[in-house]
């Protein structure tokens, strides 16, 4: 167990390896309950919110989920966050742990004048998150809903085990899954039943450490290594959530329509490490010869599906073209890892449901 954002979270409950393949192959259980829910609510909190965030939600249909990002007036990332709209005056916020609060706040601050509610309901729910392969096939004997029916990126009120749930086909680790918002009192019982009903399905509880590398082996960003307040959606490489063609005035438009018509001065890249010693967040990259700095790992890890160090690392544009060479200063000596595009793994065709699994 360890500290994370002010919650007591399990690393690990046994192998993170094991764990990290079991979402591969079969399933992993995830505790999320630390992650932020926010609800607006109103006549306008539609239109509230595409004055918040970087996306037009207003098309947005029942039951259907958003990837977008929260900016400041001068275009960097305060989180990213999935909106979901519940119905069309209710709406549903996601957001990381450590900016929660912040999330709150500014969406409080930003649907001042418009007519919506803004309630920070993150102590109502906790969450609980069923990935990979086998989670559609657990959870159908446990649900009210028809699974089938539920697509990549949307939610739907129903029950599981016996309790009453906002279940919504989204998750962090590439592969097929269901985040399950549940009331705190139930969430232990539905814990017990979901990993039960998964025992013949080899399902196993899975802690941060396995999350993390699946992530980045997924190319997902994580807020606070390739999403920082200093960072904007183009540097990410998420210019395609910002809605510039949308009639929409929300907070840092002008300041990232005039990020998107500049040339970049990084880009995100894929890195394979070429030895066995792992890139690891903060260290620099550098030319083959260790002449020049070309930008600086956000994050690394061994990748049990590669066999191989792989990491996401903010470069040079001369330097960020796939199959580049370059060297990562691992404490003192150079690796040299070569340059690939993101993710570095996709899960297979037969086994995805609706989109690509990147947000």
């Amino acid at each position: 167990m360890v500290d994370f954002a002010g919650w007591s979270m399990p690393l690990r409950y046994g192998s993170e390896a094991a764990e990290h393949q079991a979402v591969r192959t079969t399933g992993g259980l995830f505790d999320l309950s630390h992650m932020g829910e926010i609800e607006l609510t109103g006549p306008e909190a539609a239109v509230a919110l595409d004055h918040a965030v970087v996306s037009d939600l207003t098309r947005l249909v029942d039951g259907r989920a958003k990837y977008t990002l929260l900016c400041a007036p001068d275009g960097g990332i305060l989180d990213d966050l999935i909106v979901y709209r519940l119905a069309a005056e209710h709406w549903l916020v996601v957001a990381n742990a450590a900016n929660a609060g912040l999330v709150a706040g500014e969406l409080a601050a930003r649907s001042a004048g418009f007519s919506a509610v803004v309630e920070d309901r993150s102590a109502d729910w906790a969450m609980i998150a069923l990935q990979g392969p086998r989670a559609a096939g657990v959870l159908a004997g446990l649900t009210d809903r028809d699974l089938a029916a539920l697509r990549y990126y949307t939610i739907a009120p129903g029950t599981l085990a016996g309790a009453e749930v906002l279940l919504a086909r989204t998750g962090y680790t590439g592969e097929d899954g269901f985040e399950v918002m549940v009331r705190p009192d139930d969430a232990a019982r539905v814990w017990e039943r979901v990993l039960e009903e998964g025992k013949d399905a080899a399902v196993v509880p899975a802690g941060l450490a396995a999350r993390d590398t699946l992530r980045l082996e997924a190319g997902m960003p994580l807020y606070g290594h390739e999403l920082s307040r200093t960072l904007t959606p183009y540097d990410a490489g998420l210019g395609r959530v910002v809605a510039l063609e949308a009639p929409v005035d929300f907070v840092g438009r002008d300041a990232l329509a005039a990020r998107a018509a500049e040339p970049p001065t990084r880009r995100l890249v894929g890195l394979v490490s070429l030895g066995r010693r792992v890139p690891r967040t903060g260290y620099p990259v550098l030319s083959p010869d260790g002449s020049r700095r070309l930008g600086e790992v956000t994050s690394g890890a061994p990748s049990p599906i590669l066999g191989r160090p792989v990491a996401m690392a903010y470069l040079d544009p001369d330097a960020a073209e796939p199959a580049t060479v370059v060297a990562v200063d691992v404490r003192g000596s150079t690796e040299r890892a070569e340059v690939v595009g993101l993710p570095f793994y996709r899960r297979p065709a037969a086994a995805t449901q609706g989109s690509s699994p990147s947000p």
